[in-house]
Order: structure tokens, then C-alpha cells, then sequence
């Protein structure tokens, strides 16, 4: 049998005392979590060991004794090994430790039927064991871990490895890691405490706090009472019956600006809810929202800085029409050049009057529509930064939603240009269909150029609102809490632990250290990040392609579900 005993390294030095920890049921370990000093009255020991397991529902007990010697206490060892009279246990560590000596011995007292107490051979590194019919004798390995870092990390399950959650039981390590974060009420015992027992633990020196934290623990309340008030009001406003008309209902649906901010409104019940986080994962979720939401507004603020800042608002403004003419310039000269004879390819004439005419009538409404709206740009324009004060993503909804219906022009121009070159991929199939193994007319390639420059000049815009998306959902979705968790304290996302000797010196036991193994930063993205409501199209790229060739519209305001290849 092989006895593992996991060991607080700021307990190597404590004085003299009982060992205050759990045995892990079903295997043979024990986890030490706080050495009690001499002197102490037992009654007292037992009636602090009930209130902790009372607070903490784990199963506390005294382990056994812990000893180090000093001048004056000769006769401290066998005393504590008589405690095991008063500290009834199935097995009685007995730990000791000589000043100068890294390693310590180890052993186990047990108790018989008759109540007897016996003690249990214990193998040392070093020694070799004795004749093949004598008993094999126990052997007994110390790993010594950082209280502080095992309490506060979360140890994630390994992925595809086979267990169920929720089925199989927890692993000897996790029951480990659990004992140790659960029995945080047992660390809030210092020095400083006026009461009869003293102890050993991560926060012997004093504890750990932060008036900062303290502040916002008392002003979180307050906080959370106004913001459910305010939601409430909103949630109110929203529901009125005008609202709910199909038009306004449809356009809130399809607008960037709608879907964020109901996004935003559900974020902010999430925060205001006073009930306490029922799990890690939760408590995750709360602080990656609330960490986005904090640095989403700082960009904001950012941004408005620079926009109101050397009249940079009627620089934009003043580009933005020469812009829209430069843009009706070339695409009336692509149409003038669609018309005529592309490339030499023979046209079909009056086809390409026809079309071409119609085209540049939209262009002449569509730029006559801007410079109608020039007077107001700037104040338009002024508005828009003025709403980076909720956020960035909120500018940048708002800014894709003012790109989209400016360049709605542009996407009439790929429906009507898709719907003809469906037609023609159409009437191509049709005509393979009856001339199939008889003859192959080159001419009908001529169909390809027209449509895909139309379908260019959509991908474009694509393009750029698909960046302005992906920013909106960066800030929204991205684990920036659990991530910089993951940067500062690599510790509190563990993925398992290593070992490495520590002392292997003769006659002693053999000891370990355990170390933390973080998560890996595509894990943590993974794990923690946030779903968002975006207003992606639903396809694949391949998809997309696919209808892009054939000729199949592709409608940009479909939510994003589940994709189809």
C-alpha cells in the first residue's frame, strides 16, 4: 500500500501540534490543511473541528501529530502520540521533523479490534525490504502544494478523456483540489485572533483583503437594486404595444443596432441579478460580461475622445460625399464599359442598353439621395459618437447598420444581376440538356462577366461590414476576465499538476512537490466564451461560394443558427 499525504508548504515550519485535515474516502490519502499548536485543550479542538465542517460540508478530523522540536520540548513526541486516545482514528499520522533536515518520517499508528494501538511498518526510501515471505511494508510519499494557489484554482476536466461529470465520481486529485477550496472558513483563523487555538495555514500572518474590494462589495447592492429599476422601465417601454407592430418588430430584428442592444439588456440582468453564482462557470460568465462591458466602454469613451477632438467630425463628414461621387463615378464608367463591347466581346446591344440604362438610374437615385442628406451628415455623424458613450460595439452597430443602407443600392445591384445570371446558368443547364453529346457552343460562356462584377462589388461590402461584425462580436463574446486570469494568474485555471522530486534523502520518505499546469489559452477561449446574437448569414463559405457560382441569393440579414455546407 502506498500513502500519500498532500502537505501545505507554509506548514513546514510550524510549531508542534495536531494535523487538521480529511481523508479522501476510497483511497489511501490524506489531505493536510492546518496544524493546530500546542498548547490546546481537546474539547475546545473537537468543538472548532464541528463548527468548520458545520461552514465548509467537509468531513474535518484530526489526523494525527505534527512535531518539530525545540529546546524545552524533549518529551512533546510521545505526548502526541498519546493524543490518540483522546482523537479516536483508524489510522494516526505521526509526523516529525529535525531542524536542518528537509525530509520528514512518518508513522502510522493503528487501532485494532480491541482498541489496542499499533504501529504500522513503514518502507523508507533508502531500505530495502526483507525475505520474500516477509510482509511488504507500507510506503509513504509526501507532495507538497501552495495552499493559496490549489484553493483559489479551478481544475478543468481533461477533454475527450473519457469520464462523464455527472456518472463517473471524481478523480483522487479533484477531491483534492475541492477539499482544499471548500475549506476556506478554516483559513480565516490568524494570528491576531484573541481565541484559545492557534494554527498554521496560508494565512497564519493575517488575512488577505483589499479596502478597494471591500468598497465595491458594500456599493454593489445599491448598484444592482438601480440597474433592475432602470431594466425594468425599459423592459416596460419595449413591451408597449406599438412596438410589436410585424414592420417595427421585423426591422428590430434585422437592425445590428437593435440586436446589440438587447444584447446589452440582457448582459446587464445577468449583472443585476442578486442571486450568488451557483458555479464556477457562472461565476466566469458574470465577470467575462462584466470585464466586456467595462473595456467596451472605455474604447467608447476612447473613441469619442478622438472624434470630438480637432473638429474631426466635420473632416468626416466633409470626405463622405466626394467619396460617394467618386464611387457613382466609377461605377457609371464600368457600366459605360459593360455597355459597349467588353474586353471585344460581341454584346447583346439593346439587352445591354436596357440593363445598363437601369443600372445608372439607380445610381442617379442613390447619389442625388446623398447629396440631399449632405446638410445633416455631420449632425448625423455627431449623434453616432455620441452613442460610443454605451460602447464601441454599439458605434460600430450603429455605423454597419448607416453602411448598409447606404450601400443598399449595391445590393439591388447583385439581386437583380444574380437573378439574371441564375436565369442564364439556368437556360445553359436546359440547352447542355437537349444538346448533350452532339455539339458545344462556346458563346454561351459570354454570361459570366457581367454578373461577377456585380457579385464583386457585393463582396466588398460584405467585407467590410463582416469586420465591423467580427469587432462587435470580439468584444462581446471574447473571455477578457478568464483570459486575464490566464496572463496574471496562470494558477486559478488549472489544467492538472506536475511533480518533481523534491527530497529523496536517506531515511526519510519520499517527497514531491506538486505544481500547477494552467490552461491553455485556446481552452480558455473556448470554455469561457460568451455566445452572442449575431446577424450572420447562416451559410458555410463553401455554401457561400456554391450560390455565389450558381447564382442563388444570399440574404445578409438571416441569423446565424447552424451553418449548411
Amino acid at each position: 500500500m502506498v500513502l500519500k499525504i498532500f502537505f501545505p508548504q507554509c506548514c513546514n515550519l510550524a510549531d508542534s501540534g495536531l494535523l487538521v485535515g480529511r481523508w479522501i474516502p476510497g483511497h489511501d490519502t490524506a489531505v493536510v490543511l492546518t496544524v493546530i499548536h500546542y498548547p490546546f485543550i481537546p474539547g475546545q479542538v473537537k468543538q472548532y473541528i464541528q463548527q468548520m465542517q458545520a461552514q465548509s460540508k467537509v468531513e474535518l478530523s484530526v489526523l494525527g501529530s505534527w512535531s518539530l522540536p525545540k529546546e524545552g520540548q524533549e518529551g512533546m513526541e510521545s505526548f502526541l502520540r498519546d493524543l490518540i486516545t483522546i482523537f479516536p482514528q483508524q489510522n494516526w499520522l505521526q509526523l516529525s521533523r529535525q531542524m536542518g533536515k528537509t525530509g520528514f518520517t512518518c508513522q502510522v499508528l493503528n487501532r485494532d479490534l480491541g482498541g489496542k494501538t499499533v504501529q504500522q511498518d513503514v518502507e523508507k526510501e533508502g531500505e530495502e525490504g526483507g525475505d520474500e515471505g516477509e510482509e511488504k511494508r507500507d510506503k509513504v510519499i509526501f507532495v507538497h502544494y501552495e495552499q493559496r494557489k490549489v484553493m483559489l484554482s479551478q481544475l478543468h476536466p481533461e477533454e475527450n478523456g473519457g469520464r462523464d461529470p455527472g456518472v463517473d465520481p471524481p478523480s483522487e486529485l479533484q477531491q483534492m483540489f475541492q477539499t482544499v477550496a471548500r475549506s476556506e472558513p478554516l483559513f480565516f483563523l490568524d494570528k491576531y485572533d484573541d481565541g484559545p487555538l492557534k494554527s498554521t495555514h496560508w494565512q497564519s500572518e493575517g488575512r488577505e483583503a483589499s479596502i478597494i474590494v471591500e468598497l465595491l462589495k458594500q456599493a454593489s447592492t445599491p448598484v444592482c437594486l438601480l440597474l433592475t429599476w432602470l431594466l425594468s422601465i425599459w423592459s416596460w417601454i419595449c413591451s408597449i404595444r406599438v412596438f410589436n407592430i410585424y414592420p417595427l418588430r421585423f426591422l428590430s430584428s434585422k437592425l445590428s443596432t437593435c440586436v446589440q442592444l438587447s444584447y446589452r439588456t440582457e448582459h446587464m440582468k445577468t449583472l443585476s441579478s442578486m442571486r450568488r453564482a451557483a458555479s464556477h462557470t457562472e461565476f466566469m460568465r458574470k465577470a467575462n460580461i462584466l470585464v466586456s462591458f467595462l473595456v467596451d466602454v472605455a474604447l467608447g469613451m476612447l473613441l469619442i475622445s478622438w472624434l470630438y477632438r480637432e473638429n474631426r467630425i466635420t473632416v468626416l463628414a466633409n470626405t463622405l460625399v466626394p467619396a460617394a461621387d467618386h464611387v457613382a463615378k466609377e461605377l457609371e464608367e464600368l457600366l459605360q464599359w459593360l455597355m459597349g463591347a467588353p474586353a471585344g466581346l460581341k454584346m447583346n446591344r439593346a439587352l445591354d442598353e436596357v440593363l445598363g440604362r437601369f443600372f445608372l438610374y439607380h445610381i442617379h437615385l442613390w447619389i442625388s439621395y446623398i447629396h440631399l442628406m449632405s446638410p445633416f451628415i455631420e449632425r448625423i455623424l455627431w449623434y453616432v459618437g455620441l452613442s460610443a458613450c454605451l460602447g464601441l460595439t454599439f458605434a460600430l452597430s450603429l455605423v454597419s447598420d448607416i453602411v448598409a443602407l447606404l450601400t443598399f443600392h449595391i445590393y439591388c445591384f447583385y439581386v437583380y444581376g444574380a437573378r439574371l445570371y441564375f436565369l442564364k446558368i439556368y437556360g445553359l443547364s436546359s440547352l447542355w440538356r437537349l444538346f448533350r453529346g452532339k455539339k458545344w457552343n462556346v458563346l454561351r460562356q459570354r454570361v459570366d462577366s457581367c454578373s461577377y462584377d456585380m457579385d464583386q462589388l457585393r463582396l466588398m461590402v460584405v467585407v467590410f461590414q463582416g469586420v465591423l461584425h467580427l469587432s462587435v462580436d470580439l468584444i462581446n463574446s471574447f473571455p477578457l476576465f478568464a483570459m486575464g486570469l490566464r496572463i496574471c494568474r496562470p494558477y486559478r485555471l488549472a489544467d492538472g499538476v506536475k511533480f518533481r522530486v523534491l527530497c529523496d534523502e536517506p531515511g526519510t520518505a519520499l517527497h514531491l512537490l506538486m505544481e500547477i499546469n494552467p490552461l491553455n489559452c485556446s481552452s480558455v477561449v473556448q470554455t469561457y466564451r460568451t455566445p452572442t446574437y449575431s446577424c450572420y448569414p447562416k451559410d458555410s463559405w463553401t455554401a457561400l461560394v456554391k450560390k455565389l457560382f450558381v447564382g442563388e441569393l444570399v440574404y445578409p440579414w438571416k441569423h446565424k443558427t447552424t451553418k449548411v455546407d
